[in-house]
């Protein structure tokens, strides 16, 4: 068997130093032969609060070089099985989001003619909607997991409707979702009013309270959202203000009463065996970031939704 692409070590190299890619796994110009292909989406002209997202693929890079290729507590070993390879970042217009959304798709309907799952690091989280259109286009409507502390389903925003705040609502008109297939984990906060959250669960999408979660485990919640999508195409969607402010303080939109981290490698390893075909990571702002620590728990959440996908190896 091929030997497959392996994180530079740091009993090699000094995790100080080397590249700049995700986990410091080899930069790759092409898509052949890759399973999986880490992306940057560096791009914040979406979000309506705190600006500073289009440096979080920059920042959870640098922090993804403290984690190594084994998970000790699940004993996957997705490098043993995947092809991974850091593709670098889309060159996104910096000043037009409505240009910026459209090379995101065709980028995207790029990707997506090979067989490399993409797993992108935002952004703000406008980035998902012209993903889930490429995805709707190459698998039909997908299920979808999102965490978060908002439902992102305004209508518009200053007239807007393609925000970080309208992805879910666009998603569902356009048919890009399977509405009774769509689970929203996490939401909390204050809104304009009741329909800013009943109005989805009126379409059909499953939405579980923050606080109807504190305390739990919710790796009973995974697991019954993976019994719920059976072998349905779904693409994950993690937005990192679904975690309480004391986790991620540096974020766009913070809410006070969130997840927490453990919540959050729960809920991720119960997904294991869910038919996972894309996912991203996104409002990470490193501005608001000063230790470092929003964005190295961003880095841990793709690497724990690595190890569960599909064919993933465990030792």
């Amino acid at each position: 068997m091929a030997t497959k692409n392996q994180p530079v070590s740091g009993n090699d190299l000094a995790r100080f130093s080397g590249p700049n890619t995700f986990m410091r796994l080899p930069s790759a110009n092409g898509l052949k032969g890759l399973d999986v292909a880490v992306l940057g989406i560096p791009m914040d002209i979406g979000t309506s609060w705190r600006s500073g997202t289009r440096m979080g693929p920059k920042q959870v890079r640098a922090e993804s070089a403290m984690i190594r290729p084994y998970n000790l507590q699940t004993g996957a070993a997705p490098f043993d099985s995947l092809q991974v390879a850091d593709i670098g970042d889309l060159a996104i217009n910096t000043f037009s989001l409505k240009d910026s959304l459209r090379i995101i798709a065709e980028s995207y309907a790029a990707i997506l003619n090979y067989d490399a799952m993409p797993m992108a690091i935002g952004g703000d989280h406008s980035i998902t909607l012209p993903i889930l259109r490429s995805m709707a286009a190459r698998y039909g409507p997908v299920a979808l997991i999102h965490v978060d502390a908002h439902a992102d389903v305004n209508d518009e925003m200053f007239g807007e409707r393609e925000t970080h705040g309208t992805v879910f609502r666009r998603a569902y008109e356009e048919g890009l979702i399977i509405p009774e297939k769509t689970y929203q984990v996490g939401l909390r906060g204050t809104g304009y009013s009741a329909e800013d959250f009943t109005e989805a669960q009126g379409w059909g999408f499953q939405q579980f309270l923050a606080s109807e979660l504190w305390g739990r485990d919710l790796g009973t919640l995974g697991s019954e959202i993976r019994r719920d999508i059976g072998d349905i195409a779904t693409y994950v969607s993690y937005d990192i203000d679904s975690l309480d402010p004391a986790f991620a303080p540096g974020t766009g939109t913070p809410e006070i009463g969130g997840l927490t981290t453990p919540q959050a490698l729960q809920f991720i390893r119960a997904l294991r065996g869910v038919n996972i075909v894309g996912c991203d990571l996104v409002e990470v702002s490193p501005p608001y970031d000063p230790s470092g620590n929003t964005a190295l728990t961003g880095a841990n959440i793709l690497y724990e939704l690595l190890c569960v996908l599909p064919g993933v190896a465990y030792r």
